[in-house]
């Protein structure tokens, strides 16, 4: 982690192989860098969630025939991680 990089705060889940293949745990970590370090990432890869919250976002990883979600808020000083799962319906999850 360098100084330029949002801490990563871990509600619930976590991102292993298994459940996640090998490609699509290196997808996420990725992903979750680059979010970090402030790059903009935009669709097919991460969704806006305002339905969940504000500031909310779904990482969307496809793997192998699985799709995998990471439900994420991007907050000014850390990025929180909410929830990791496998996406089975076209529902979105709401607790």
């Amino acid at each position: 982690m360098t100084e330029q990089d949002k801490p990563l705060v871990w509600l619930a889940g976590e991102v292993k192989t298994p459940p996640f293949s090998k490609e699509a745990r290196i997808e996420a970590g990725f992903l979750l860098r680059r979010i970090r370090r402030g790059v903009h990432v935009g669709m097919p890869q991460i969704r806006p969630m305002p339905s969940v919250g504000r500031r909310c976002r779904e990482l969307r990883i496809r793997d192998q025939n699985k799709n995998r979600r990471i439900l994420i808020r991007v907050d000014h000083d850390a990025i929180v991680v909410a929830e990791v799962f496998e996406k089975k319906t076209q529902k979105t999850l709401a607790r």
